[in-house]
């Protein structure tokens, strides 16, 4: 695991409501940084976005938890006001959310991660496990995929070159419509709520990803090992599904075999982005369960 020293950039200041909201860049060396938000005092928790979207997916997030902890949102290298992704500059996701916490001077957190931000805290509980007071994954967990020590072959390289000429055929913009109603197609009956913000932070979004070769952007299958290395891992976990994002319902989620303390918890009415479908519900679940764990 890479060792990264940083530098906390100048933070610019705002207001969210009546109370104080920091917003800043950390540094990844080089060019290279993070934007995040800050908001409220307490345990940090800090919230992972999902594949094409950004800190804006957590809105009706942000200023209900940082009501008790100090929440902190921020961008995944590649999306939203963070710097690009590369072809080749070797990373992991997670590797830049220790970055983040190093430089926040955040020893442990609260882990909450949607889809890809649930890839990444799976891959934290696996292999940074001693840097969590919880981990939620909310519509996803550990990929059962090639880790950074298997780059990708000849094969796999002629594969991606194709699907990206036939993206580029297609159209980005088709791509976008199609994803976004993808999303909308799992949720419950108050999904129209979420049109506007999903168009808006795809509509933004670079789609650099499905255009070019990504990194192992996670660990996947390593950290598949190291959390079956372990034996049972004691953090406590809660795991989320959106009742309409559920296909087999007797399939329990695989990391529940190697975790001690851990709660399953599938949410009716609602999809795949079940926060931003059924927020209220989602709300009090998460605040519930790390209310029981204090």
């Amino acid at each position: 695991m890479k060792t990264r020293i940083l530098l906390l950039s100048v933070l610019l200041v705002g207001l969210w409501g009546c109370r104080q909201t920091t917003r800043g860049y950390v540094s990844l060396g080089g060019e290279d940084r993070l934007y995040y938000e800050e908001r409220g005092q307490g345990d940090p928790l800090i919230l992972l976005h999902g594949h094409s979207l950004d800190t804006r997916m957590w809105d009706a997030q942000f200023g209900e938890f940082s009501k008790q902890y100090r929440c902190i949102r921020f961008d995944f290298r590649g999306y939203g006001q963070s710097s690009p992704q590369r072809e080749d500059l070797p990373m992991t996701h997670v590797d830049d959310l220790l970055a983040l916490m190093d430089a926040l001077q955040i020893e442990k957190a609260h882990i909450i991660g949607l889809s890809m931000g649930a890839f990444v805290a799976g891959d934290m509980l696996a292999v940074y496990p001693e840097r969590m007071l919880s981990c939620t994954l909310v519509s996803g967990g550990i990929r059962n995929t090639p880790g950074p020590s298997q780059p990708m072959d000849s094969v796999e390289s002629a594969r991606r070159d194709q699907e990206i000429a036939e993206l580029k055929i297609r159209g980005i913009e088709l791509y976008k419509k199609e994803w976004i109603e993808a999303l909308m197609a799992s949720g419950g009956s108050q999904r129209e709520r979420m049109r506007k913000p999903l168009e808006q932070m795809i509509g933004d979004w670079s789609a650099w990803q499905p255009l070019h070769k990504e990194v192992r952007l996670f660990y996947g299958k390593e950290a598949w090992n190291l959390l079956r290395q372990r034996g049972m891992t004691d953090v406590p976990t809660l795991i989320v599904k959106g009742e309409n994002d559920v296909k087999d319902p007797s399939r329990l989620p695989r990391e529940m075999d190697y975790l001690s303390h851990v709660s399953y918890v599938v949410l009716p009415d609602c999809g795949h982005m079940l926060n931003m479908d059924q927020p209220e519900a989602f709300n009090a679940l998460v605040l519930d369960f790390l209310q029981e764990i204090q």
